[in-house]
C-alpha cells in the first residue's frame, strides 16, 4: 500500500520562500512520476511542478515557473518542491501525487496524502 506524507508547509510573508517535502514508501518510487498540485478554496486543482521518474523531465505551470524549483531523491523516496517569490496567489494546500506529464503538461493519475497547507501573507 502507497504511504505518502508531505510537510514543509505554513505560514509565509510575500516574497519568502518554503520548502516542500514529500516522502513515499509501499512503492518503488523511481518508478513513478511525480508531481506537486495545489488547490485554493473554491478553485480547481492545479498542477504545479512535475518530473519524471528519472529526473530527465520537468514541468512548471507558468505561474510558478521562475520561482518553483522540483527535485527528487530517489534513494530516500522523496519529492521536493523549493519555492522562493512567493505570492499571496500560491496560498493553497499543496499534494503530492503520482502524474503523467510532458514538458507542457501535467496530469494528476493517483494522490494519496493529506496534503500540506501553505499561506502567504501580504
Amino acid at each position: 500500500q502507497v504511504q505518502v506524507v508531505e510537510s514543509g508547509g505554513g505560514p509565509v510573508q510575500a516574497g519568502g520562500s518554503l520548502r516542500l517535502s514529500c516522502t513515499v514508501s509501499g512503492a518503488r518510487f523511481d518508478d513513478f512520476n511525480m508531481g506537486w498540485f495545489r488547490q485554493a478554496p473554491g478553485k480547481e486543482r492545479e498542477g504545479v511542478s512535475c518530473m519524471t521518474g528519472l529526473g530527465d523531465t520537468t514541468y512548471y505551470s507558468d505561474s510558478v515557473k521562475g520561482r518553483f524549483t522540483i527535485s527528487r531523491d530517489n534513494t530516500n523516496n522523496t519529492l521536493n518542491l523549493e519555492m522562493n517569490s512567493l505570492k499571496p496567489e500560491d496560498t493553497a494546500m499543496y499534494y503530492c501525487s503520482a502524474v503523467t506529464l510532458s514538458t507542457s503538461s501535467c496530469r494528476e493519475v493517483n494522490s494519496w496524502g493529506q496534503g500540506t497547507q501553505v499561506t502567504v501573507s501580504s
